[in-house]
């Protein structure tokens, strides 16, 4: 396999995305690792919108973390809430004006446009790849997957159509079902961890 060639496919198209997002975010007064944030408290749920999992998805330090955060509540993008049985515990949300950011930001209007016309199997065919891609990275990585709760592991089916999380044992939305978790597992994780 040429892992050089992918390589370079795989940075110059992080390269071009990077800056069409930058260029959105310089717009908003915004640093590309601040609207990473924003984008990432946008679809993460309730156990996976604290200091500490944005700081796990973005791969940075939680004092880095920390400065971003500062900044986008000071311009009213986030806001902090203490949760309701640990009051140690912060959870940030998006502000009306923070998900405004997102919605004309991301995704950047280069990849809308590239991506214009195509069919659903050849939409169908770059999601499958792209998701492999990505799996297989965080299993080399050893990272956290931050996946949808509905392709967890622990995400379970109710009779009556209920959801719950097997982990928490809390009962789940269908939004919260559609969001990031930093608890995510793929279910052939769970067979993997049987051994």
């Amino acid at each position: 396999m040429n892992t050089d060639a992918i390589y370079e496919y795989l940075e110059r198209i992080a390269n071009l995305l990077r800056t069409d997002v930058r260029r959105t975010g310089i717009g908003n007064g915004l640093q590309p690792v601040q609207l990473e944030a924003l984008h990432y408290l946008g679809r993460c749920n309730r156990y996976s919108n604290t200091p500490v999992a944005v700081a796990e998805f973005l791969g940075l330090t939680k004092g880095t973390v920390s400065q971003t955060l500062g900044v986008l509540e000071a311009n009213h993008l986030i806001e902090k809430q203490a949760d309701a049985k640990d009051r140690r515990v912060v959870h940030l949300r998006l502000t009306e004006a923070g998900a405004h950011v997102v919605a004309e930001s991301i995704p950047p209007q280069v990849l809308k446009s590239a991506f214009d016309g195509l069919s659903a199997t050849e939409a169908g065919e770059v999601l499958g790849v792209l998701d492999w891609v990505l799996r297989r990275l965080q299993q080399a990585n050893g990272l956290k997957t931050f996946g949808a709760c509905k392709t967890c592991r622990h995400h379970l089916l109710e009779a009556g159509g209920g959801r719950r999380c097997g982990l928490t044992t809390e009962a789940l939305s269908e939004v919260d079902a559609e969001q990031l978790c930093r608890e995510h597992g793929h279910p052939a994780q769970a067979r993997e961890d049987a051994y």
